[in-house]
């Protein structure tokens, strides 16, 4: 069961990695049109059911979400969204927490893709982190990245994407996001070996394979 739980909350930052990494496609929209929340009115469930039926209803508007996610994240100069931890603790890229991700993804071990062009301090990258660390069965050290890389600015970044103008698609994935990310800060509060712990995601056929 527990492994079952860690193998979901891996897929999960898998695609949320996917979707601030990239527009999405018509297979994550099809796929996010096709989950199946489970029944109940808790913050993770809405957000789900929101998510599933956005993606419904732009199964065939792949062009305006790849014209939403370049005006959010990229624009001309710079988008609406800063998807960078540098940035929401300093004010400024390429700054001290990016040197401080280098030097903990030196020590875990992980080395840099060359075909990845975007600092290790975006949002993406950590989420990927994350999920790796999880499904390796490292907990303390998934717990010791989110707490260090993710937990003090996520608040930030999903307010001004939530708040961000050109966002519809990718109000519903702020809000899992930021409700995902707020069941793990609770769960990495906790001991994460602890059987007490309670993980409450709500959905119930999120598969592996969904990042792009």
């Amino acid at each position: 069961m527990i492994e079952e739980q860690n193998q979901l909350r891996s897929d999960i930052y898998l695609l949320l990695a996917a979707l601030c990494r990239q527009a999405p496609d018509a297979s994550i929209l099809e796929f996010l049109a096709n989950l199946e929340a489970e029944a109940g009115n808790s913050d993770m469930a809405i957000a789900w059911g929101e998510l599933s039926t956005m993606a419904r209803q732009n199964l065939n508007n792949v062009e305006s979400l790849e014209q939403e996610y370049q005006d959010l994240f990229i624009g001309i100069g710079k988008g609406q969204v800063v998807p960078f931890a540098s940035w929401h603790l300093t004010g400024s890229l390429m700054e001290k927490p990016l040197a401080e991700i280098r030097q903990d993804l030196n020590t875990l071990g992980f080395e840099r893709s060359d075909s990845v062009k975007e600092p290790e301090d975006h949002v993406s990258a950590i989420c990927e982190v994350i999920a790796m660390l999880i499904a390796q069965g490292d907990e303390l050290k998934a717990k010791s990245f989110f707490n260090k890389h993710l937990s003090p600015w996520y608040q930030r970044f999903y307010e001004q994407l939530n708040n961000a103008s050109s966002a519809q698609f990718y109000k519903p994935v702020s809000t899992l996001m930021k409700r995902f990310f707020d069941v793990e800060q609770v769960k990495y509060a906790e001991n994460p070996y602890s059987t007490q712990t309670k993980l409450k995601i709500d959905v119930k056929n999120l598969t592996s394979g969904i990042s792009k």
